[in-house]
């Protein structure tokens, strides 16, 4: 029970929220404390199982592996243009350089040159029967003695290459309008009445037409890409990867090398972080590692730096938006028609899948009555763009959200209680546009909880009287709310392999499909695994992502990781304890459902032994002490061509408060403070999933105001390649007042102890950031017009748009 709050405190509201939190937190380690002396290890907070490797610098990652004698280095030669065709490679000019051992082109793959997650549109090296495709598009590979003397020899590449330059096409806009795709189109499409959307919009009091502008995100890992290949007996290879994808580059190596997939092993025991970048674009390096070290029979390892990883790879794809709505004078929304144009860049890649989420996103957490949305992967001379935290998704809600926000300015309305005639209702208004029913619907008690402990009316009104007594500086406020799906789109992805070993002094050894990448999954396996078994935490030890131990994983991304592989290794647990369970019973008597583990200990028919001494006994008694186990997600179903379906197990929810102040005169702002309240469900690890609540926040802030990327308009260069041109958050970015709760209501589904993922619905929590800063641009100009801010929100951005909320005229709706 909380104490009563002491008097001394009454008068001061950050006392208060102090106290608050304290006694709140306390309350939580008490709750915690009661559920580990009972036996549990699920819902307690337990650091990182790396956490003390990671800061002693112990934790290996790839390139900190022993190097094998005789291994070599590769680099690669990359094309000059954005799009042209070759004339003529000069390799004698590369394999002259000094410590060159050989140089690898795409006639020197014996398989495939392809490295395509799905479309084989995706060319390893550039061939010179095919066009360049962009600026820094692999065209050979230096092996060297040395990693500084095969970039030396790569960074030729230039002088080699002699190219026929073509103009590029670089932007969505260019793309659409030349209808240039890498993919057919998408369309979702809800209709209630005949002429559709269009019709609604038409019928409605009010009609709002516009368009809108998201930049796409560099996933700026820590650890760059890497790949160490090991040539093994009789034609297999062993490739250290950092990957999130193990079994899909163990396809493409094999592939590649023109090999079955059983010759090909892939390893990954951690990454220095990977945000999706390491889905599917890990793949190039490693074939191109395995290629090199197949021919020359000696280990080859390829580790890019900054530079050029920026310059191969691709990131968050951006969107372009169009947008016809229609609205009454309330502002509840009637129909709507948008069309999303991604940058998918040169080849398919990932963006079929990432356009599929974005529309399934595009009605967040609110009904929309007729709605036709179409979705165009636009193909550009710039990097494939992929995989990055959030899948679409971000892309997808923040479109609804800036229709709304922009509604709530043409009407005079606070825009929390627009969005909030537009949420999803329970029973009524509660299927989706692709067809799928809301069942586990919590927004609106979350929103007013968020709404209430963040104390947003009254801030608002403090904010209106400072922004009359304030000419230079302006401040605003913003919450925004999130609904979203957890599941592949693709049904088969959702499932989940793993192994458990119990050796027979007790101590444990887990291997299942999932990587750690720092999100914390092995930790959060283990606490399932002692869990199921009734062990400590430190009796349970997670090996690396072995395809030769678990076959056909599926990637960790989609927030999936633990809710898979949580399963399937309880699974396998929940196996050896019933063994261990009916050995008991038959050495002491009783039935095995009502042999007890936990803390350690067995309860068996009145006596009480430890769990190593059960175990030791079950050996001698030749009881299995492994197995394996495996889960499918149930109820899942995607029909691609119409639309429909449901592709979600669940819902997470959210909400983000967030108050900036901004400079009208330099367009500089800072994040005064932001409030979160968090659906995670009942919570595997209360410290892990606040961390990365807090981690996605930070991120998809960075994402919508300061992350920019820039192509040079001419070459197509990317000129924002490094950390000198391209700005992620830091530490001072973060607001001085951040306060971070999670949602106290349990999965409705059953989920792994009935929590809920939390590796990318907290990345839409920053929206709040975006239109607070919309909300004190408006402000700029006496809420007059509706801001034209696009993202990122740079401080040039910021400056555009308040000189034109200035110089405008009051809106017309």
């Amino acid at each position: 029970m909380n104490k009563p709050l002491p008097e001394h405190l009454l008068h001061s509201a950050k006392a208060f929220a102090d106290y608050r939190d304290n006694q709140s937190r306390r309350l939580d380690e008490d709750a915690e404390a009661a559920a580990l002396a009972l036996g549990a290890r699920v819902g307690i907070s337990r650091p990182h199982e790396s956490a003390h490797l990671h800061v002693s610098g112990e934790a290996a990652y790839v390139d900190d592996l022993p190097e094998l004698a005789g291994t070599l280095h590769a680099a690669l030669g990359l094309s000059p243009v954005a799009r042209g065709r070759i004339l003529t490679l000069d390799l004698d000019l590369i394999r002259s350089r000094p410590g060159v051992v050989a140089v690898l082109t795409a006639d020197d793959v014996p398989g495939v040159n392809d490295c395509g997650p799905i479309v084989h549109d995706d060319p390893i090296f550039a061939s010179p029967h095919e066009e360049i495709r962009y600026l820094g598009q692999p065209v050979f590979a230096v092996v060297a003695g040395s990693r500084d003397a095969a970039r030396r020899a790569a960074a030729r590449a230039a002088d080699a290459l002699d190219v026929e330059t073509l103009t590029p096409v670089l932007t969505p806009q260019q793309a659409h309008a030349a209808q240039q795709y890498v993919l057919p189109a998408m369309h979702l499409v809800r209709s209630s009445r005949d002429g559709g959307a269009q019709a609604a919009i038409a019928a409605a009091p009010h009609r709002l037409r516009d368009t809108f502008f998201v930049g796409g995100q560099e996933q700026f890992y820590l650890e760059g890409q890497i790949s160490y290949a090991i040539p093994r007996e009789n034609g297999e290879m062993l490739v250290h990867c950092s990957t999130q994808h193990p079994t899909e580059m163990q396809h493409l190596v094999a592939r590649a090398l023109g090999c079955p997939a059983h010759q090909v092993q892939v390893v990954c025991r951690r990454m220095g972080g990977g945000f999706g970048g390491k889905e599917s674009q890990s793949a190039m390096f490693a074939c191109v590692a395995a290629l090199a070290a197949a021919r020359l029979g000696r280990p080859v390892k390829l580790r890019l730096d900054r530079d050029d990883d920026f310059l191969i790879t691709g990131r968050r794809h951006c969107f372009w938006y169009e947008y016809d709505v229609g609205y009454d004078q309330d502002g509840r929304l009637h129909g709507a028609d948008i069309t999303m144009v991604s940058r998918a860049g040169h080849s398919a890649d990932l963006s079929g899948p990432v356009m599929t989420r974005a529309l399934c996103h595009v009605d967040n957490a609110y009904w929309l009555p007729d709605v036709a949305a179409h979705g165009y992967s636009a193909r550009t001379n710039t990097q494939s763009n992929t995989a990055f935290r959030g899948f679409g998704g971000p892309q997808g809600a923040i479109a609804i959200e800036n229709i709304l926000d922009s509604i709530a300015r043409r009407l005079g309305k606070d825009p929390l209680d627009v969005r909030r005639l537009n949420f999803y209702d329970r029973h009524e208004r509660n299927v989706t546009p692709y067809g799928q029913v809301i069942a586990d619907n919590i927004i609106h008690e979350l929103t007013a909880e968020l709404e209430d402990s963040s104390d947003y009316r009254a801030r608002r009104e403090e904010i209106a009287r400072f922004n009359r007594q304030s000419a230079v500086l302006k401040r605003g406020i913003a919450l925004a709310p999130l609904k979203f799906g957890i599941s592949f789109n693709v049904k088969h992805f959702n499932q989940a392999g793993a192994l458990v070993h119990v050796y027979n002094d007790g101590s444990i050894l887990v291997n299942h499909g999932g990587t750690e990448m720092g999100q914390g999954l092995n930790t959060k396996v283990a606490q399932v695994v002692a869990h199921e078994l009734g062990v400590g935490f430190e009796s349970v030890r997670v090996s690396a992502t072995d395809t030769q131990k678990v076959a056909n994983t599926s990637a960790t991304a989609a927030s999936t990781g633990a809710d898979l592989n949580g399963k399937a290794a309880q699974d396998a647990a929940r196996q050896i304890r019933e063994r261990l369970a009916a050995c008991a019973a038959a050495l002491y008597g009783g039935a095995p459902a009502e042999v007890r583990f936990a803390n350690d200990l067995v309860q068996v028919n009145g006596r009480q032994l430890a769990f190593c001494a059960l175990v030791a006994q079950a050996y001698m008694e030749r009881v299995q002490l492994w197995s394996d186990g495996f889960y499918a997600t149930p109820g899942l179903s995607w029909d691609r061509d119409a639309m429909k379906g449901n592709p979600f197990y669940y819902f997470a929810y959210g909400a983000a408060v967030s108050e900036v102040v901004i400079d009208i005169l330099t367009g500089e702002w800072k994040l005064l403070r932001a409030d979160i309240l968090q659906d995670a469900g009942k919570s595997l690890n209360p410290a892990v999933d606040i961390g990365q609540i807090e981690g996605a926040f930070i991120q998809g802030m960075g994402w919508l105001t300061m992350e920019e990327l820039v192509w040079h308009p001419q070459t197509g260069k990317l000129d924002t390649h490094a950390p000198s041109t391209y700005k992620i958050p830091t530490a001072n970015d973060c607001p001085p007042v951040f306060n971070v709760r999670m949602f106290n209501a349990e999965n409705a589904q059953d989920s792994i102890h009935r929590s809920k993922a939390v590796g990318e619905p907290p990345l839409l929590l920053p929206f709040s950031v975006f239109f607070a800063i919309r909300d004190a641009i408006s402000a700029a100009g006496g809420h007059r017009l509706d801001p034209p801010l696009r993202a990122p929100a740079t401080s040039e951005e910021i400056l555009r748009a308040v000189m034109a909320v200035q110089a405008a005229q009051p809106a017309v709706s």
